[in-house]
C-alpha cells in the first residue's frame, strides 16, 4: 500500500513538474494523436465485441434455452455474465492498443524520461540518438514480453467470465493486470538508465508491485483527460522510481 500511495502522489508531482518546467508543449501533440487513435479504436471495437458476444450466445443456444426456461434468476445471471465478458473484451482491446502505443511511442517515452531525470538533477539534457534507440528497442522487447503474458492471462479471464457469479470479478482482475503491466513498462525507462538488465528490471517491479499497479491505476483514471495520460505516466514513473531508490 505504501508504494501505491507513492505512485499516486507521483502523479500529482508530475503535474507540478510539468507546470514548473513548462513541458506542456512537448506532450500536447503526442497526446492528441494518442486520443484520436484510442477513441477511434474504442468506437469500432465496442461494436465488434458486442457482436462477438451475441454470436457466441447464438451458437451456444443460450438465448433459446433461457426463453424456454423462463427463469428470471437465470436470465439475470447470463445477462450479467454477458456484460462482464464485454468489459473483459474491451479491456483486452485496451491492452493490445497499449502495447502498440508502447512500441510506437518508445522513442518519445525514452526522451521524456531522460529529460525528467536531467531536470531533477539540475543538468543539461544532452540528446543522443544512440541512447534513445537503445532504450527504445529495450522498451519494445519488454512490450512484446509483457504482451505475450497478458494474452495468456486474458484467455483465462475470458473463459472465467463465462462462469456465473465467478465471472463477475473478471473485469477487476483484468484492470489489476492491465495496471501492473503498464506500470512495469513505464518504470523500466528509469531502470534502463540505472543499467538494470531487463531481467533485473522485471524482478525489481515484481518486488515493488505497488509502484507498478499505482502508476497503471492512475493511468486508467487519467483517461478522463485522455490525451495527457501517457506523458503523465512516464514522468510520474520516473519520479516514483527516484523516491524508492533514494528514500
Amino acid at each position: 500500500m505504501k508504494e501505491i500511495v507513492i505512485a499516486f502522489r507521483a502523479w500529482q508531482e508530475a503535474h507540478n513538474f510539468i507546470q514548473r518546467h513548462k513541458l506542456l508543449r512537448e506532450i500536447v501533440w503526442p497526446g492528441i494523436v494518442y486520443s484520436i487513435l484510442l477513441l477511434t479504436g474504442l468506437y469500432f471495437f465496442a461494436g465488434s465485441s458486442s457482436e462477438a458476444v451475441t454470436w457466441m450466445s447464438e451458437k451456444l443456444g443460450i438465448e433459446n434455452w433461457l426463453q424456454q426456461e423462463r427463469n428470471e434468476w437465470l436470465s439475470f445471471l447470463f445477462v450479467m455474465n454477458g456484460m462482464m465478458l464485454r468489459l473483459v473484451l474491451m479491456i483486452f482491446y485496451f491492452s493490445l492498443f497499449k502495447y502498440v502505443l508502447l512500441v510506437v511511442g518508445s522513442p518519445a517515452f525514452t526522451y521524456l524520461s531522460e529529460k525528467t531525470e536531467a531536470l531533477l538533477d539540475g543538468k543539461e539534457h544532452p540528446f543522443s540518438w544512440a541512447d534513445v534507440k537503445e532504450d527504445a528497442l529495450r522498451g519494445i522487447r519488454l512490450a512484446f514480453h509483457n504482451a505475450g503474458k497478458q494474452i495468456l492471462y486474458f484467455i483465462g479471464l475470458i473463459l472465467l467470465s463465462l462462469v456465473p457469479l465467478a465471472g463477475w470479478i473478471t473485469p477487476l482482475i483484468a484492470i489489476a493486470l492491465e495496471s501492473y503491466y503498464f506500470g512495469v513498462s513505464m518504470l523500466d525507462y528509469s531502470f534502463a538508465r540505472s543499467k538494470f538488465t531487463l531481467k533485473e528490471s522485471l524482478f525489481f517491479s515484481s518486488q515493488h508491485r505497488g509502484l507498478a499497479i499505482g502508476n497503471g491505476i492512475v493511468f486508467f483514471a487519467m483517461h478522463a483527460m485522455v490525451w495527457l495520460a501517457p506523458a503523465y505516466a512516464i514522468i510520474a514513473a520516473t519520479l516514483s522510481v527516484r523516491q524508492v531508490k533514494n528514500p
